[in-house]
């Protein structure tokens, strides 16, 4: 056990108790994003796949070529954004951040602004609960969310990432680094937190 842990002890959610719907074809393929564009973490973790782009326009049918909804997006749920991010790697304990209660699916949101046009941008509100109110590595796991969600997300979600109120000693603090994309890029050129990240996020699925 390393004494330099912060919390050697986490509570342990078993993987029966995490809520999970996961994709019913784990053989099919993943696509980039549709539109080419690349998002602020993309150097960052190359080899990822993105979800299997349930979000895109439907391609109508001979029957549909005509529809006024033929452009309409699949729903993307709180359900599926938790299922991206549960299986990343706390950067602290060999288990995951669902495991460890890190990441509750209560604790996400999907917000919609109103818009009368047909590709409306979403904003994914993730609140994250450290193992202790001092952990050191607070920035470091939201930073893992962020990523994670950045490269998986298709560019029309906008993805906050924020410590859970009164359950950090330094919540605003952090929430200030990871809600500043020029300080989150310039942390992301730290070659050491990179591969902590990788790390991190290796097991993903």
């Amino acid at each position: 056990m390393d004494p330099d842990k912060d919390n050697a002890n986490p509570t342990i959610l078993l993987a029966s108790d995490l809520p999970s719907r996961r994709l019913s074809n784990p053989s099919s393929t993943s696509k980039p994003r549709a539109d080419g564009s690349t998002g602020l973490f993309d150097a960052l973790i190359p080899s990822y796949t993105y979800l299997n782009d349930p979000f895109a326009p439907r391609s109508p049918s001979s029957s549909e070529a005509d529809s006024d909804d033929e452009n309409v997006f699949e729903e993307i749920d709180e359900q599926e954004v938790y299922d991206l991010i549960s299986t990343i790697s706390d950067p602290e304990h060999p288990l995951s951040l669902g495991s460890l209660a890190v990441v509750n699916l209560p604790d996400i949101h999907i917000d919609t602004a109103p818009t009368t046009s047909r590709n409306p941008i979403s904003t994914v509100t993730v609140l994250v609960t450290p193992t202790i109110t001092h952990c050191s590595l607070a920035t470091v796991i939201g930073l893992g969310v962020r990523v994670r969600l950045e490269q998986a997300l298709p560019p029309r979600f906008r993805v906050d990432v924020r410590i859970k109120e009164g359950t950090h000693s330094t919540g605003e603090a952090v929430n200030k680094q990871l809600g500043d994309k020029e300080r989150v890029a310039a942390a992301l050129e730290n070659g050491t937190l990179m591969g902590v990240l990788r790390k991190m996020l290796a097991t993903c699925v």
